[in-house]
């Protein structure tokens, strides 16, 4: 069974980025009958995030998590055209290389549609350093759009991020695939 983790970094649980998160892209993928798990940087110990305590047992329950993972959705809001720094903490935290040999989708919610770039930019560049095996283009969705995912003159965005989903499940099952002839071929 595959395993997808999904990652929040923002610090509201009633938040639009959630709000996405868990009324479409985490429906969608348990449909197929994966496991999914959640991460929310805002429940975890704030102190030692701040000072990059990467042996806090949560935190480290938190790589552990990730290394668990076939495929990732890694959500944001944007703030000030960048991904929310509580997330940034979070990454700062895990294994400089934790997302080798998993599928990662971008998703961020914000303001204005030209946020959008920050997928294309900085967090695609982040989620590279880290390793990333396969990253699926991201989804952006302004908070409007993100809240109104069921109204017919937001069809294009939900249509937009159920593509995106649908290639995360595609990609995961492709690395698996390889990981798995690449383990007979070494046996």
């Amino acid at each position: 069974m595959t395993t997808f983790l999904t990652m929040s970094g923002t610090p509201s649980p009633d938040s639009c980025t959630e709000h996405v998160l868990f009324t479409q892209v985490v429906p969608r993928l348990a449909d197929d009958g994966h496991e999914i798990r959640h991460l929310a940087a805002r429940d975890l110990p704030a102190d030692a995030l701040l000072r990059g305590d990467a042996g806090h047992p949560r935190l480290s329950a938190a790589a552990e998590l990730l290394a668990a993972a076939d495929g990732v959705v890694i959500a944001t809001p944007v703030y000030k055209a960048s991904y929310s720094g509580l997330l940034k903490a979070l990454l700062d935290v895990l294994p400089r290389r934790g997302f080798a040999g998993k599928a990662v989708l971008p998703l961020a919610t914000g303001h204005m549609a030209s946020h959008g770039v920050l997928l294309h930019q900085a967090l695609r560049t982040v989620l590279r350093s880290m390793g990333a095996t396969a990253i699926v283009p991201g989804c952006f969705l302004t908070e409007r759009a993100a809240r109104s995912l069921l109204v017919p003159q937001y069809a294009h965005a939900r249509e937009q991020l159920d593509h995106r989903t649908d290639m995360l499940r595609r990609a995961t099952a492709k690395l698996s695939l390889r990981q798995a002839a690449d383990g007979r071929s070494v046996a």
